[in-house]
């Protein structure tokens, strides 16, 4: 399988995963500012959407946005508990939990890093976040991760997203559940790994 990503961005949630599963993945950096490959292919011939994640299955099948991906990728490996068995009222938990993560937290970021866009917008729009990441702090209570102990997609995607907060000044040192969890999630050897290939630790 091939992954094409941007460092930092959403894709590093499906790099997590993949890590996490255990599968062997080529990944290919895509440009977001050029839109081109390293060996200068133009990335809209590839995924016409022109956004990472991308995942380039063995028989040549692609498959786009994150949220699936995750999923596709824990179905592919279900001895790691990535996501709970299709059908099961947990799995529906986790997708519930992948589209809270991708309407409300992961789209309100975007204003925030875009610099035409207008202050007061974005005071708006850090408002909104810090209300949604405090609900996510009081359901971190008690808990390891989002579903219990057991680490999930959603919890590489929640990671992904909440860590962009310290590049646009949105503060989650006050919400004590949600900083330990990110130090958590931080620690696991996955993690690390995509992070590191990614460039984003030394």
């Amino acid at each position: 399988m091939k992954l094409y990503y941007s460092p930092g961005t959403c894709s590093l949630s499906p790099h997590i995963v993949l890590r996490e599963a255990g599968l062997p993945f080529t990944p290919v950096l895509a440009s977001t500012k050029t839109h081109q490959l390293a060996d200068g292919t133009d990335y809209y011939t590839i995924n016409p959407k022109g956004y990472v994640p991308l995942l380039e299955l063995d028989n040549g099948e692609r498959l786009s946005e994150g949220p699936a991906i995750v999923q596709y990728i824990a179905d592919q490996a279900p001895e790691k508990k990535l996501a709970p068995p299709a059908g099961t009222m947990a799995r529906y938990r986790v997708m519930e939990w992948l589209n809270f993560t991708t309407s409300e937290l992961h789209k309100s970021f975007g204003p925030l890093f875009n610099k035409d866009f207008p202050e007061a917008g974005k005071a708006f729009f850090k408002q909104k976040l810090g209300d949604r990441l405090a609900w996510v702090d009081q359901q971190l209570s008690g808990k390891q991760y989002l579903m219990g102990d057991q680490f999930t997609v959603a919890d590489a995607y929640l990671f992904t997203v909440t860590g962009w907060g310290q590049y646009v000044g949105v503060d989650i040192k006050p919400l004590a559940h949600l900083s330990a969890y990110m130090a958590r999630v931080a620690a696991r050897p996955a993690v690390q790994e995509a992070m590191k290939a990614e460039g984003l630790l030394k």
